[in-house]
């Protein structure tokens, strides 16, 4: 009987191990300091520029700007750029930090989802309307080049929105489809739309 006991738990406790920590990590995202730009308007071409930016363990972060509004993308992008472009109807910028979520198991750690502040504006003629939106991403492995946004959460007055965003990222990242299922929303977030071909 202790020898079944026993056992019982050793296979308990390996599939706990198996399943790796997640934890989080921060980074810097200040375009000034962390990126560089590699494309941007000509002139008469419009206000628009692509930057890739430093991330975590080697996954970069691509920003977009285009019309005073902004795409970040997490990991590592596809061949075709297209998809890829996601952001607010509104005017919007990008806050200074990224949460990485990352599993780690044994000595090998993996970033499977981000979660990046965003303040939008709420009024195109009252610059001063706006609120703070968590954007929670997909990050995009190298092997399926897959990134995408699986969630918003409206953190302005919601005193447990990062704890709603690492849910989210939690239970639903990894599985996410992106261009097929359905992003979450918790609060009333501002229009978010995604580009697909």
């Amino acid at each position: 009987m202790r020898i079944v006991f026993a056992m019982l738990v050793l296979a308990g406790f390996c599939s706990c191990a198996s399943a790796g920590q997640v934890t989080s990590v921060y980074t810097d995202l200040v375009p000034e300091k962390d990126c560089l730009t590699y494309a941007q308007a000509g002139e008469n071409d419009g206000d628009w520029a692509d930057l890739s930016c430093s991330g975590y363990l080697g996954y970069p972060v691509l920003l977009s700007y285009g019309d005073a509004r902004e795409s970040v993308f997490f990991g590592f992008p596809p061949e075709d750029m297209t998809s890829t472009w996601e952001s607010f109807a509104g005017f919007n910028s990008s806050g200074s930090k990224v949460e990485w979520r990352v599993e780690t198991t044994g000595n090998v750690s993996i970033p499977f989802a981000a979660i990046h502040r965003r303040s939008v504006n709420t009024s195109g003629e009252d610059a001063a309307k706006q609120v703070d939106v968590l954007v929670v991403a997909k990050v995009a492995q190298i092997e399926g080049r897959e990134g995408c946004t699986v969630g918003l959460v409206l953190a302005t007055g919601n005193a447990g929105a990062n704890d709603d965003a690492r849910k989210i990222a939690d239970e639903k990242a990894r599985d996410f489809v992106c261009g097929k299922d359905k992003r979450i929303a918790i609060g009333e977030v501002p229009p978010f739309g995604r580009v697909d071909n």
